[in-house]
């Protein structure tokens, strides 16, 4: 029956004297990133906020970020981390429906001010570091022990616009348990150094905060990703752990193979959140000889870890090349077919999970949860089948998501803002394949008069993030191609794109 405070305390008795961050020029001990926790909660406490009141944060990683992230839930409150890459309406959504009081941000809030009682400006921009401001003059605040693993430790906001983004409700129960499994299935260990190089407001950022935190192990962060910095991370701090996204992985292996860097006390190289090639694994194996290849497969409503493949370079020509793995322990992953029936290993049906990871539900959004919450028994909306042994296979995205970079992108979303462009008729929007990104944003429309192709991608980027604006798109005199009932052929457009790879269409 663990919290937040439960994986500090820990540290704090067994590795006081031990780096607990590196970030820049900036080393804190675990006595001293104690001390600073502590002192966010008093200057919480401070600006008038209450118990369960939520903690928004907009801006890179950072030594900061890692203190809030802990800290905030650690002293009874619920962290809200925001996307940077969201358009300006999609942070204006999420920060009113999370009901957020105060924001800390790197950047001018702009319209964001309107919405919390108060902006604290974080890192040394054109503001002010308010942050190191709130701590210098805040006393010491206590730890929350009256929290429980019920007790809602963040809302994570995932999708994009109005319509569809949703606040995934994370408790410290889930939290903690995605902690417990990351220790068993990583086998990280005190004395191991983790690079935190994905955002921390993605789940690949933080998977392995608390884990790290618990075992009194050094978590160094990468303010932004840049492929030659992350490699002089590596070799400075002697790296042995850390996890990507697979473009991250494949931009690591290319940069190191241009100006090779002495990475030889990396152990583990994780990676997840969208497909990666075989071709591009061996390079990193190529490259990180020492490291083993972990795959790891989640999202954020699973807290998010779900399955682990461990030495994924001895398998790449094998059956389980193209694995997501076995489920991790205390977690079950179930193949369902459409009435919910439990289909025999081989058969494809719709991923579903259950474990003590899984979140209460989507905040504000009763009908939702309902929709992929059933019996304890969460729906992915991914489609795969699992072998003999229980390894998983995923093959499709059930709700046509498209991934895109790490990055989730709903095909809804992006219709929904083509659909606002009045020379618009006809919209669907689909993933094809991309050797940078794993798949790529591409829109088939059917024009009420003349547009071009680059007005559109314009268009949408005045609306939705950067990620989700369409690389492309296809304009089309005939109408979109539909089934009886009337639903676009979305499959028929996008099959020529996959012919030849080996995803199922």
């Amino acid at each position: 029956m663990h919290t937040f405070v439960d994986p500090l305390d820990r540290a704090l008795r067994t590795a006081s004297d031990q780096t607990a961050v590196v970030c820049g020029d900036r080393r804190w001990t675990y006595r001293e990133h104690g001390q600073r926790i502590r002192r966010l909660i008093g200057g919480l406490g401070e600006l008038g906020l209450e118990r369960g009141d939520r903690v928004a944060i907009l801006a890179p990683n950072s030594d900061a970020y890692l203190e809030l992230y802990t800290g905030a839930p650690a002293g009874g409150y619920a962290i809200v981390p925001m996307n940077t890459r969201h358009a300006q309406p999609e942070l204006e959504y999420a920060l009113a429906d999370s009901g957020a009081r105060v924001l800390f941000t790197d950047r001018d809030p702009g319209s964001l001010g309107d919405i919390v009682d108060r902006v604290i400006p974080l890192g040394a921009g054109p503001l002010g570091d308010g942050y190191e401001e709130l701590l210098a003059g805040a006393p010491e605040g206590e730890l929350d022990r009256t929290s429980t693993p019920d007790t809602i430790a963040g809302l994570f906001y995932t999708g994009g616009t109005t319509g569809a983004s949703k606040g995934v409700i994370l408790s410290h129960g889930n939290l903690i348990a995605n902690a417990w499994h990351m220790l068993v299935a990583a086998q990280l260990a005190p004395d191991d150094i983790y690079l935190v190089q994905a955002p921390l407001f993605h789940a690949a950022g933080s998977l392995a905060v608390l884990a790290s935190v618990w075992l009194g192990s050094v978590q160094v962060v990468a303010p932004a990703f840049d492929p030659g910095e992350v490699l002089d991370l590596i070799e400075r701090e002697g790296v042995t752990a850390t996890l990507g996204v697979p473009t991250m992985v494949a931009a690591l292996a290319e940069t190191n193979a241009a100006a090779p860097r002495d990475t030889s006390k990396l152990r583990m190289l994780m990676y997840g959140g969208s497909p990666s090639t075989t071709e591009v694994l061996r390079r990193a194996h190529e490259q990180f000889p020492n490291a083993e290849l972990v795959h790891l497969y989640g999202a954020t409503e699973t807290a998010p870890l779900v399955t682990t493949l461990r030495r994924h370079e001895t398998k790449l020509d094998g059956s389980l090349g193209t694995s997501a793995g076995q489920p991790v322990v205390g977690v079950e992953c179930v193949v369902r077919d459409e009435l919910d029936v439990e289909v025999e290993p081989g058969h494809v049906g719709r991923v579903t999970v259950r474990g003590p990871n899984i979140m209460a539900g989507y905040w504000n959004k009763p009908e939702q949860t309902a929709e992929v919450l059933r019996d304890g028994w969460y729906d992915t909306g991914d489609l795969g089948y699992v072998d003999e042994n229980a390894n998983l296979f995923l093959v499709d995205r059930a709700k046509d998501m498209i991934v895109s970079g790490g990055e989730n992108v709903y095909s809804t979303e992006v219709e929904e803002a083509l659909y606002r462009h009045p020379m618009v008729l006809e919209a669907t929007v689909f993933g094809i394949p991309n050797e940078a990104w794993g798949e790529a944003v591409h829109a088939v429309v059917v024009p009420r008069a003349e547009v071009s192709p680059e007005e559109l991608i314009e268009h949408c980027r005045a609306l939705i993030a950067g990620y989700k604006v369409p690389r492309s798109v296809e304009l089309r005199a005939e109408e979109l191609p539909k089934s009886g009932p009337g639903k676009v052929l979305k499959r028929e457009l996008r099959a020529p794109y996959w012919e030849g790879s080996d995803r199922r269409i």
